[in-house]
């Protein structure tokens, strides 16, 4: 079964081949024999509802950074005549995001998008994680500097991040009596318009932030990801050592209670995060660690996404 596949993704001449999850769900559609096509967001127009792009068919080689595609021209395509999208640019999480979801809404599902774009609208990482408070630290979420100061005196130990951040960027961690907090709090009301989330510290993230990649809702593979000496921050750009790991009866009773969720709101990949037993993101956007957990001598999460995929088809 040969499919035409288009994949909306952030520039492809800018990704990191050997660490791009996307990259390596393109290799694999090319395997397949399917047909493989490439847009970015920003060339996205809706007449009616008629929703089209600037489509380029393209080749993609596992080889370094500037050989690994190769495009043809590109070609202004209804993205109606494509058996399948992958939504997969990265985050931030923004408006700009959001209304790319409501277009590809209109094509789907007669083209399965991948993940769903509604559920994707509806399930930002820190939001659609706490449908599930039993499996989470404390947590608050607001901009009210009052319940913020009031949760740091009842926990002391608090990690501060902004709601729609993504990669580590904008994570603080708050230690009780550090003076530094009235001023966080002024550069977090200058720079984000949303709530904010607060959460207590979890000492155990020393021992590492696990993420556990899910497909179709069910557990694949664990990649435990270390801080670097002097961070509280796990996320590899920022210095995280990754592990592959596998999941302890905690992290597998998370997933048997999450996982059914996932697979009703049709989010096929996806990624969780999981300190000292705790569940503290849902990530649905675009998940990452397909070819980490590959060089690690996990399983080809790739081949299993694709399985999911023309299941459907």
């Amino acid at each position: 079964m040969s499919l035409s596949v288009a994949v909306q993704m952030d520039p492809i001449d800018a990704i990191n081949p050997p660490g791009d999850s996307s990259f390596a769900l393109m290799l694999e559609a090319q395997a397949r024999g399917h047909t493989l096509s490439y847009y970015t967001p920003s060339t996205l127009a809706q007449r009616g509802s008629t929703v089209t792009a600037r489509v380029h068919r393209v080749k993609v080689d596992d080889r370094e950074k500037g050989l690994h595609f190769k495009l043809e021209d590109w070609r202004k395509t209804d993205l109606t005549t494509f058996d399948v999208i992958l939504l997969r640019q990265d985050p931030p999480f923004d408006m700009n995001y959001i209304t790319t979801t409501h277009m590809l809404e209109l094509v789907h599902p007669e083209t399965l998008v991948v993940n769903h774009p509604k559920e994707v609208r509806n399930a930002p990482e820190k939001i659609l994680v706490t449908s599930f408070p039993e499996l989470m630290p404390d947590t608050l979420i607001t901009r009210d500097e009052t319940e913020i100061r009031d949760f740091r005196k009842e926990f002391g130990d608090i990690i501060l991040k902004p709601l729609f951040g993504n990669g580590g960027a904008g994570v603080f961690r708050i230690r009780e009596g550090d003076e530094n907090l009235g001023s966080l709090l002024e550069m977090f009301n200058a720079s984000f318009r949303e709530p904010f989330m607060i959460q207590r510290y979890l000492p155990d993230v020393r021992k590492g932030d696990k993420r556990i990649i899910l497909v179709d809702g069910k557990p694949v593979a664990g990649l435990n990801r270390i801080p670097a000496e002097g961070e509280s921050r796990s996320n590899m750009h920022v210095g995280g050592r990754p592990e592959l790991s596998e999941l302890t009866a905690r992290e597998h009773e998370i997933c048997e209670i999450i996982g059914p969720e996932l697979k009703k709101r049709d989010l096929i990949f996806v990624g969780i995060d999981v300190i000292g037993g705790y569940l503290t993101e849902i990530n649905v956007t675009s998940p990452t660690g397909i070819r980490e957990v590959k060089r690690f001598g996990g399983p080809d999460i790739a081949v299993m996404v694709w399985d999911a995929i023309e299941s459907r088809r």
